[in-house]
């Protein structure tokens, strides 16, 4: 098989020798490197003839130029790098190393920002022909060093065996994905040059100890802990004499590369911190303390103390009783009783443990006759190995401590409550305390109730000898165990604590104290009561909802606060907060939102914006809302539900104790006064026929918040009975639109809207001529958008007038103000003629404008016989009725095809003159004037014949009917004609043959009855 496989492979490379395939590859990127760290890219090239040692030429492309090539280095030419390379080569900053004779690495000592970019590798060809690829690119993008670690300076003293605990933070913040490994040293005095590692966290988040710390890292001596997301913190449980030195920590920024291998970006090392180490002393003596005299019944605690030894010695300790060995704790906790000592700690008499590394502890939670005697303990120092026996290194034992038992006496008993308050809310904790007094010996106790108005006590709750707690069957129900809880505060005072208490809960609590000894056969007790009052929530409690702002602007924000008012403001009660709201027209409530008593918050679905701007705010008695960008949704009436709930009822959904409404308060959402001002002052522009001219509308003031204005140019001719007209509005969303004597293409080209800066606008005047003197102004409306997108206009501005006048040219134009009127006949032709006093300049071209004014205010545009005699209609449905036209020099005509009734009227003409202007030339209207009116009445036709069948509608019904009755009427007539004829055939042929049949007898008579036959048989 594996010269099946070195057979192949010769022959794999020899067909790639055969073939010739230059092939130059690159590090596949894109590769991120951090700013002032180094960088490496390999280039290889395969497949290629010639010289086995290949040349190499490193170019770049930045991002600032793409398609420019930027030469780095070359290991063919030593001139080829360029300026802004130079000086880095020269220094060895950016050098080349060749691994073979056909792979080198490009290094990078000490990136900089600037070096991003699309990094090439070309090799120069050595083949015979060119074939294959030449060059190979990858992308280097350099990164910020945003890496930091820091851990304080400072110099420990420790003793041999104490902990020792370090932390250390590192951090990054680079936007690529990266991994952080952590590692501790220690330089040891006289080895500065060298440090040796303790643990690390590498990038794959495992723990690797170093050499020296293999086996106390497995013990778990050593640890390296990560705390949050920067900390990471050294500890040695035991410290030695070998780790004195100084300690540091290093953090190494990683981070994946395209082809899976991982690449350090950036390594930073802390500040040292300087440990020494005070070899321990291990001496030491034991010393035992405990009461002399102790009541029967009560605990005793024998302590065993060691003082001296070195640091965290590892100690067994063993108990004796009158010289007899009781209980052994070794160093590993395992504990060990003698067989009675067994069973009384089985049954919870007796304890034995260690309180601290150097202090042991003997408890006997009842002190019997048994227990009188001479108590001592034995300590002893010990070590082992890994897993292996105890040795004992010292042993030292205490001096004898003797104990004996002292007799109980009477008590007496006292009750009372928290704070001396016998009168407490519903839902607050009743805290009523009983404690004894006497020599210290094993109580019981009892707690009993009487409701109010009743006299049979109920059993509440009760505590044993042994700490067993017994509760009544109605204060410990199984839906609300904690409710009651009776504590034992010492050996003489016992708590009762209600948690959540309710009206029935008032009336007298008695407590009863009991104590039985030993040698005692009857049980001792003592009594004491006391009265407390509960008092119902619902009885004080209050609520009112207050605003700042009741007249709210429109976008404005207003509050609304729901206040509580109530006699027990020091109860931190449970609230539920309903908000609630009635729009404008509506007799219903429906829910804003809900603060439970538990925290959670509830929206409601009748105002879905609502929740995405507005603020709640909740404290124990206070609940405010805060809404933003008030809209006319929110106008109406508002109130606040409160209920209360008792304290156990924040993890329950138990029913509320009391509840109250507020009264309601009106909110109205008006518009913001508009603060528009704008520039009203009056202006005179004087300007040359052809030029271009700006009118500008200026907005001294306007109102704050998220507006918009709405700006339309209005235009009034020279003409006196002209009307304004608008000539386009730029809309809020600044939408151009032109008004309707504007939509012709020339009049859109000539005016142009332009909003210069946040107050000035300007309407542009293209190619000024005699048309457009007049007056101007612009009308300025301000927009408000409320936060659900509705437009509200706040106000309306006018700027002052701006009259636009031609200086004079020379030309002027004249025509006949002669009134006449013209008498026309409905549905005949017609003519309307408009006169020049003079023919003019023979330079000049003439324009005419016909209008109509039928009675209306507004006149109208029917035709404008432009100056090349082309025709405008201004309706296209007159193009087959009106005809206009230059009949001569001096005179226009207005031609009716077919006058109607309605065409009655006034009609004049407007003349204007045209002149060349300019470079290249234009024709430019130098002057114009208007005829006076012509009115036209129309007089109705004579009435024709086919006008008065027309006109008469049974007349025409006949005329159209009749034709088709006698065409009915004739063709039954010739089928009846047809039908006379047929029948007469018939008759004739019948009579024929009767009178050849009485020839036929007269000259046949025997063959008559024959013949009578045959034509029978015929028939």
């Amino acid at each position: 098989m594996a010269l099946i496989l070195h057979v192949t492979s010769f022959f794999l490379i020899l067909t790639k020798l055969t073939i010739g395939q230059r092939e130059v590859t690159v590090q596949k990127g894109p590769l991120f490197r951090a700013e002032g760290y180094p960088v490496s890219i390999g280039c290889n090239v395969t497949g290629y003839q010639g010289p086995s040692e290949q040349h190499f030429q490193w170019s770049v492309y930045l991002p600032t130029a793409p398609a420019q090539e930027i030469q780095i280095i070359s290991t063919l030419d030593a001139t080829f790098s360029y300026a802004v390379y130079a000086q880095r080569v020269r220094s060895r900053e950016i050098y080349v190393e060749r691994v073979r004779g056909n792979s080198i690495f490009l290094h990078i000592s000490k990136l900089q920002m600037k070096d991003s970019g699309e990094y090439e590798c070309h090799t120069p060809n050595t083949d015979e022909r060119y074939y294959g690829s030449y060059s190979a690119k990858t992308n280097l993008i350099v990164i910020p060093d945003t890496l930091s670690v820091a851990m304080t300076p400072q110099t420990l003293s420790k003793e041999e065996g104490e902990p020792l605990e370090l932390t250390c933070e590192a951090s990054k913040a680079t936007a690529q994905h990266t991994h952080l490994s952590v590692t501790w040293y220690l330089m040891q005095d006289g080895e500065r040059s060298q440090a040796s590692k303790i643990i690390s966290l590498s990038k794959d988040f495992m723990l690797i100890p170093g050499l020296s710390y293999t086996e106390r890292f497995a013990a778990g001596d050593v640890r390296l802990d990560k705390l949050g997301v920067a900390t990471f913190r050294l500890s040695i449980g035991r410290l030695r004499p070998a780790d004195q030195g100084q300690l540091f920590c290093e953090a190494t920024e990683w981070i994946q590369d395209p082809d899976e291998t991982w690449t350090f970006i950036t390594k930073k090392q802390t500040d040292q911190t300087t440990l020494r180490i005070q070899p321990a002393v291990r001496d030491f003596h034991v010393n035992i303390t405990a009461e002399s005299t102790v009541p029967e019944g009560k605990p005793l605690e024998l302590i065993c103390l060691v003082v001296g030894g070195g640091q965290n010695p590892q100690l067994q300790g063993t108990w004796f009783f009158n010289n007899i060995e009781t209980a052994r704790l070794d160093a590993g906790g395992v504990l060990g009783l003698k067989k009675d000592y067994q069973e009384r700690a089985n049954q919870g008499q007796l304890q034995v443990s260690k309180l601290s590394p150097r202090a042991f502890s003997l408890k006997i939670f009842s002190v019997g006759p048994e227990d009188e005697g001479a108590y001592r303990c034995a300590v002893a120092e010990v070590t082992r190995a890994q897993m292996g026996p105890w040795q004992v290194l010292q042993s030292k034992q205490s001096p004898d401590s003797l104990v004996h038992l002292r007799k109980p006496a009477a008590r007496n008993v006292v009750v009372s409550t928290k704070n001396k308050q016998q009168a407490v809310w519903e839902g607050e904790t009743l805290t009523l305390f009983c404690k004894a007094d006497g020599a210290e010996s094993p109580l019981s106790v009892t707690w009993w109730h009487v409701p109010q108005d009743q006299t049979q006590p109920e059993f509440v709750a009760g505590m044993g000898q042994d700490g067993t707690v017994q509760l009544g069957a109605s204060y410990g129900e199984l839906d609300n165990p904690s409710n009651t809880r009776l504590e034992k505060m010492d050996w003489a005072s016992f708590q009762l604590k209600i948690t959540s208490t309710t009206v029935t809960d008032s009336g007298t609590y008695e407590c009863r104290v009991s104590e039985r000894t030993r040698n005692q056969g009857r049980e001792l007790n003592w009594t004491q009561k006391i009265s407390v009052t509960v008092k119902p929530l619902k009885s004080s409690l209050q609520v009112n909802l207050l605003s700042r702002q009741p007249q709210v602007k429109l976008t404005n924000t207003f509050d609304l606060s729901c206040v509580v008012r109530a006699g027990y403001p020091d109860l931190k009660v449970p609230l539920t907060v309903m908000w609630q709201f009635q729009p404008a027209g509506s007799r219903d409530f429906d829910l804003l939102v809900r603060i439970a008593h538990n925290g959670t918050i509830e929206w409601g679905d009748f105002l879905p914006q609502f929740q995405k701007k507005t603020k709640v705010s909740q404290s124990s008695f206070l609940s405010q809302l805060l809404i933003h960008d008030a809209t006319e949704e929110e106008a109406g009436v508002y109130q606040c539900k409160v209920e209360v709930y008792g304290g156990h009822c924040l993890h329950t959904n138990g029913p509320s104790r009391a509840s109250a409404v507020s009264h309601p308060l009106r909110i109205a959402v008006t518009l913001p006064e508009s603060k528009l001002e704008v520039n009203s002052s009056s202006q005179v522009q004087e300007i040359s026929i052809n030029s271009n001219t700006d009118i500008e509308c200026s907005i001294l003031s306007q109102s704050t918040g998220n507006l918009q204005l709405a700006i339309i140019w209005y235009f009034h001719p020279i003409s006196t009975d002209a009307s304004w007209l608008k000539i386009l509005e730029m809309d809020r969303t600044n939408v151009v639109k032109y008004g309707d004597e504007f939509q012709s293409p020339r009049r859109k080209q000539k005016f142009h809207a332009e909003r210069v800066s946040q107050g000035l606008f300007q309407l542009h005047l293209l190619n000024v001529e005699d048309s457009d003197q007049g007056k101007y102004y612009c009308a300025v409306r301000e927009w408000l958008r409320s936060a659900n997108s509705t437009w509200h206009q706040l106000g309306e501005k006018q700027s002052g007038l701006t009259e636009l006048k031609l200086r004079p040219t020379g030309s002027k134009v004249r025509v006949s103000k002669v009134y006449w009127t013209e008498n026309a006949t409905e549905h005949r032709e017609a003519a309307i003629r408009c006169s020049l006093e003079s023919a003019g300049s023979p330079a000049s071209l003439f324009s005419a404008t016909w209008y109509r004014n039928r009675g209306n205010p507004a006149s109208e545009m029917l035709v404008h016989l432009q100056q090349d005699g082309s025709l405008e209609y201004g309706e296209e449905g007159l193009r087959r009725r009106l005809l206009s036209y230059r009949s001569s020099p001096t005179d226009f005509v207005l031609q009716f095809q077919r006058v109607e009734m309605e065409d009655a009227g006034m009609y004049w003409c407007k003349v204007a003159e045209w002149q060349l202007h300019g470079n290249p030339s234009k024709w430019v209207a130098q002057a114009s004037d208007e005829s006076q009116p012509v009115v036209l009445t129309v007089l109705p036709s004579e009435p024709t014949l086919p006008s008065r069948i027309c006109s008469s509608a049974p007349l025409l019904y006949f005329l159209v009917i009749c034709p088709f009755v006698m065409l009915f009427l004739l063709l039954i007539s010739l089928l009846c004609l047809c039908w006379k004829s047929r029948k007469l055939s018939t008759l004739s042929l019948n009579a024929q043959k009767e009178k050849d049949l009485w020839v036929g007898l007269k000259g046949a008579g025997g063959r008559t009855t024959n013949r009578t036959e045959e034509d029978d048989e015929d028939s």
